[in-house]
C-alpha cells in the first residue's frame, strides 16, 4: 500500500511539473482553437493536450468516442466534446491523501474561474460523471474523485458548516486564495479566511453534500466507505445546524430569537448583504422549513424559507438515512424523521394559487403569508424539483409551476432571438443562463421543446464551444464567464440523459 501511495505522488508530481508548461485555461477559453467543427457554427475545439489535463478517465474518454457516432450534428457533438470532460480537464486541481491518514483520498475540484471549491459547484460537477460511476478502488478511478470530494467536504462542513466555498486543503500545498469581495463581511460564526473562502450560509450547499453521498452510494452501493473517516459526523453537524434554523425570528412570547447565523457585507448590492444587522427579513416558526440566507446564484434570499433547497434537503436527507442505517441506526431514524417533516412543510406551506396557472410552489415564502414567485437559472430551482428526486415530472403542482417558471410571468424569464430561459439577480436582465435551457431539457418529454433548446444551447456559444453562466437574449456575442464547468458538465449530463431516453433526437441536424 506505501509503494502504491508513493507511485500515485510520483505520478502527481510529474502531472504538476507538466502543468507549469501548459496555457491558462482561463485565457485558452476565451480564444477558439482549432479544428473547429465542420458544421456552420464552426466551434473551438476547447480540450487541454493530454499532458495538460488534471485528470485523465479511460471510461468518460471512451464515452465521449461512443458519442461521436451517435450524435450527428458536428456543432452538437463539438460542444459536448468539449463541455463534458470540463471538470476533469480543468478543474481536478489536486488530488492526494489526508495528512493525518494516508488511506483517506482528497479530491479539490475548483469552479472553474475560480480557485476555490464551492460545495454546491463540485458536487454537481462530479455529478456530471454519475452515469459512468461504478465500485472501484483504484486511485485514478472516477469512485476515488467522488470518494475524494465527500471527504474533503466532510471536512470542510464539520469546521464551518454555515459556509459555501473552501481554500485548497493544506496538503496540497496550494496557497489560499484572496477573496476581495469578503474583505468587508461581518460573520457568525467567524470564519479562518486562510480555510475558507466564503462563507454564505446556503441551505443548497450542505444538501449538495447529501446529494453527492447519494450519488455515489447509489451508483457503487459501497456502505463501508461511509464509516470509514468523518462522514458520519458531518452528517451529525448538518443535522444539527438546519435543526437549529427552523426557528422563527420571534419566540412566542415576542422577544426575538438570536439567529444562529448573521451576515453583513459593505455593498452597492442588495443581494450581497442580509437586513436586519444581517439576521435577514423576519420568518415565522414552526412551518418545518429550514432556513437559508442565500440561495444557489450565491444571491441573498428575501425570505429565507427557500422552497427548493428545502426540496433538496428533504429528498437527500431521507435518501442518506438509508447509507447510516448500516453505521448509526438511531441518526438514520433522525434522519429519515426530519426529511419527511420538511416535506410536509414544503407541502404545507410551499404552495400558492396563481390566479391563471393554479397551484404553482413559491420560489420562497416567510411562513407569514408572503411569498416570492419567480425561479432562478441556478440548480436547486423550482424548474428542476424532479432532477432533485423530490418529485416526478408528471406531478400536476410542479407542471403548473414549469408553465410558470418558463413564461413571462416569472420575472427572470429572459427572451430574445439568440435564447430563451431564466436568469437571475445575479447579472441581472436580460441575461439568459443556459443551465436554466439545460435544466428545461432534462425535466421535458417533449421533442419540440428537447430540439429547440438544443439549437439555442448549440448557437450561443459565441463561436468558443462551451456553455457561459449568461448570454445576453438579443446579443450571443455578449456573456459571463468563459470558464464555467458546471454548466458544462450539466450540458453533458444531459445529452447522456437524452442518449438513453431520446435516442432519436440526437440524429438531429441544426445545420
Amino acid at each position: 500500500m506505501t509503494l502504491l501511495l508513493l507511485l500515485f505522488s510520483f505520478l502527481f508530481g510529474i502531472l504538476h511539473a507538466v502543468s507549469a508548461q501548459c496555457p491558462n485555461y482561463d485565457d485558452f477559453s476565451r480564444e477558439r482553437h482549432e479544428p473547429y467543427s465542420a458544421g456552420k457554427y464552426q466551434l473551438s475545439y476547447q480540450r487541454p493536450t493530454a499532458a495538460c489535463r488534471k485528470f485523465n478517465s479511460s471510461d468518460v474518454e471512451v464515452t465521449i468516442q461512443h458519442m461521436r457516432k451517435l450524435v450527428k450534428d458536428p456543432d452538437l457533438f463539438r460542444l459536448f466534446e468539449n463541455a463534458f470532460p470540463n471538470t476533469l480537464d480543468t478543474t481536478v486541481t489536486w488530488k492526494g491523501y489526508a495528512a493525518d491518514d494516508s488511506t483517506e483520498e482528497l479530491t479539490f475540484v475548483t469552479t472553474g474561474d475560480i480557485v476555490a471549491m464551492w460545495l454546491r459547484d463540485s458536487a454537481n460537477q462530479m455529478r456530471s460523471y454519475k452515469s459512468l460511476l461504478k465500485a472501484d478502488d483504484s486511485p485514478d478511478s472516477l469512485a476515488s474523485l467522488f470518494r475524494g470530494a465527500i471527504n474533503l467536504q466532510a471536512r470542510y462542513i464539520l469546521r464551518n458548516p454555515y459556509c459555501n466555498a473552501f481554500q485548497a486543503p493544506t496538503e496540497s500545498g496550494l496557497p489560499p486564495q484572496d477573496n476581495g469581495y469578503a474583505d468587508t463581511d461581518k460573520v457568525t460564526p467567524p470564519y479562518n479566511t486562510s480555510f475558507v473562502f466564503e462563507c454564505k450560509y446556503e441551505l443548497d450547499s450542505i444538501s449538495a453534500f447529501l446529494q453527492l453521498s447519494y450519488d455515489y452510494y447509489s451508483k457503487t452501493k459501497d456502505s463501508d466507505f461511509f464509516g470509514k473517516f468523518q462522514w458520519v459526523n458531518a452528517v451529525q453537524t448538518i443535522l444539527n445546524v438546519t435543526e437549529g434554523l427552523l426557528i422563527g425570528t420571534y419566540a412566542d412570547d415576542g422577544s426575538v430569537n438570536e439567529s444562529p447565523y448573521t451576515f453583513q457585507r459593505g455593498s452597492t448590492s442588495a443581494t450581497e448583504t442580509l437586513t436586519n444587522s444581517g439576521a435577514g427579513n423576519p420568518v415565522k416558526g414552526g412551518t418545518g422549513l429550514v432556513r437559508s440566507a442565500f440561495r444557489p446564484s450565491d444571491d441573498s434570499t428575501i425570505y429565507q424559507l427557500f422552497i427548493p433547497a428545502n426540496m433538496q434537503f428533504s429528498s437527500y436527507l431521507g435518501k442518506c438515512a438509508k447509507i447510516m442505517e448500516a453505521h448509526d441506526a438511531g441518526l438514520a431514524r433522525r434522519m429519515s424523521d426530519f426529511a419527511s417533516s420538511v416535506r410536509n412543510g414544503i407541502e404545507a406551506h410551499g404552495k400558492v394559487q396563481h390566479p391563471v396557472l393554479g397551484k404553482i410552489y413559491a420560489y420562497e415564502v416567510d411562513g407569514f403569508g408572503s411569498s416570492n414567485l419567480m425561479d432562478d437559472a441556478n440548480v436547486p430551482s423550482l424548474l428542476s424539483a424532479p432532477i432533485l428526486d423530490y418529485l416526478d415530472a408528471s406531478d400536476r403542482t410542479y407542471q403548473n409551476t414549469r408553465k410558470f417558471v418558463l413564461s413571462t410571468w416569472n420575472p427572470y424569464y429572459m427572451h430574445g432571438p439568440v435564447l430563451n430561459g431564466t436568469g437571475g439577480p445575479h447579472v441581472g436582465p436580460g441575461k439568459a443562463w443556459p443551465m436554466s435551457i439545460i435544466t428545461s431539457l432534462l425535466t421535458s418529454d417533449d421533442d419540440g421543446e428537447i430540439v429547440a433548446g438544443l439549437q439555442m444551447l448549440v448557437s450561443s456559444t459565441d463561436g468558443l464551444g462551451l456553455i457561459h453562466e449568461s448570454v445576453d437574449t438579443f446579443n450571443a456575442s455578449e456573456w459571463t464567464r468563459e470558464w464555467f464547468s458546471w454548466a458544462n458538465g450539466l450540458f453533458g449530463e444531459m445529452l447522456l440523459d437524452l442518449r438513453d431516453r431520446k435516442p432519436h433526437l440526437l440524429k438531429t441536424s441544426f445545420q
